[in-house]
């Protein structure tokens, strides 16, 4: 084993990632809901949409995520592709935390926090049970700022 730090994933350029998203939430549009949306399973995150409320403009926001269940909470990763910042709907969250999800059949009225210490750890660990490919350590090496895990927690 080279005792050379080994180098981050390549991640996909900025407007590829942006690209996809807009492919994502207008496939979703299109198909009324029919793709897009997934429940979690065995080696595979689940899709859910979150419903924040603007910080600055008091505006419905909406945004695609992968997420697992963690007994009654759903847990995503604020990553923002991996590039650098934090997603607006983290921005968003922190400033109101009351939200919704859309999952499957389904939606679901949450409140956000952001997991700490002990908990932080378990459920990034436990997030990487998801991820094929590189670790999430690898890609949080390419980000100057530690991804959030945030608990959408019942209300």
């Amino acid at each position: 084993m080279s005792t050379l730090e080994s180098k981050p994933p390549k991640t996909p350029p900025r407007w590829f990632i942006r690209a996809a998203w807009v492919v994502h939430r207008a496939l979703y549009r299109v198909t009324g809901g029919r793709f897009g949306l997934r429940t979690p399973r065995p080696g595979t995150w689940g899709m859910l949409r979150l419903h924040t409320i603007g910080r600055r403009s008091g505006e419905e926001r909406i945004a695609i995520l992968s997420y697992f269940e963690d007994g009654p909470n759903l847990v995503t990763i604020a990553m923002n592709g991996w590039m650098e910042g934090h997603p607006a709907w983290l921005l968003n969250l922190r400033a109101h935390p009351d939200a919704s999800v859309d999952l499957q059949g389904e939606r679901r009225a949450v409140r956000a926090r952001e997991a700490q210490g002990a908990e932080r750890q378990r459920l990034w660990d436990a997030y990487g049970r998801f991820q094929s490919g590189p670790s999430l350590d690898e890609f949080q090496r390419a980000r100057p700022l530690a991804a959030p895990i945030v608990v959408l927690e019942p209300r």
